[in-house]
């Protein structure tokens, strides 16, 4: 990959959950099932329709937090301590990633559709503690979710940052439309390119791309 595109960049944004630790880690499979679990006992459910509520939930709505909120009118923050209780122990240290995002020139960020504390617990099991300016969760976007448009606004306000000199970072390519619309270079960050229009880059090896966009 070529630093074409790159480098104007002094805005880098990341998401968290498979973007900042590869997928096989597995740590979504421990959170959809504490979902299932919240929506189980809030709501009187058995557990598969509970499951299938979830599900729907994050189709329609973007995640199943914003479907709750929308549907229900549940409060968000028990939910989201009860969904982030989970094991890192299948997370490791990465320093390769570690060393490339530190010598990213400009402001770098942490931007997820769970919580800001939650972030916090897994940069540390990774090793990539210290290494941005700013760590934002869903609560940062008054509990607007990603892809909203409301929610990127709302978190890019805050952070200062400027779309123009912006690159998003995501494994869900939903959550690359509103960055490309408002004029950010987006990375697809999994293992299967997912082609659109709205991404302009796709890697499986993110420490690897990282190095590459330099100058």
């Amino acid at each position: 990959m070529q630093s074409v595109g790159f480098h104007h960049v002094r805005a880098w944004v990341f998401d968290l959950d498979n973007t900042l630790y590869h997928p096989s880690a597995r740590l979504f499979d421990q959170v959809s099932t504490r979902m299932t679990d919240w929506v189980m006992e809030a709501l009187s459910l058995g557990r598969d329709e509970a499951d299938q509520m979830r599900l729907r939930y994050w189709n329609l709505h973007g995640t199943t937090l914003a479907g709750l909120i929308a549907e229900h009118g549940i409060d968000p923050v028990p939910y989201l301590d009860h969904v982030h209780d989970i094991s890192l122990a299948h997370l490791q240290p990465d320093a390769a990633l570690a060393g490339a995002i530190r010598a990213l020139p400009g402001r770098r960020f942490v931007y997820t559709n769970g919580s800001a504390p939650y972030a916090e617990r897994v940069l540390a099991a990774r090793g990539l503690s210290g290494l941005f300016d700013g760590i934002y969760g869903v609560e940062n976007a008054n509990y607007r979710s990603k892809p909203a448009r409301e929610a990127f606004e709302t978190v890019f306000a805050l952070a200062g940052i400027d779309p123009s000199i912006g690159a998003m970072f995501e494994d869900d390519t939903r959550n690359l439309a509103v960055p490309h619309a408002m004029g950010m270079q987006t990375v697809h960050v999994a293992d299967d390119p997912e082609p659109a229009g709205h991404i302009h880059h796709h890697t499986a090896d993110l420490a690897g791309f990282l190095t590459k966009v330099l100058p």
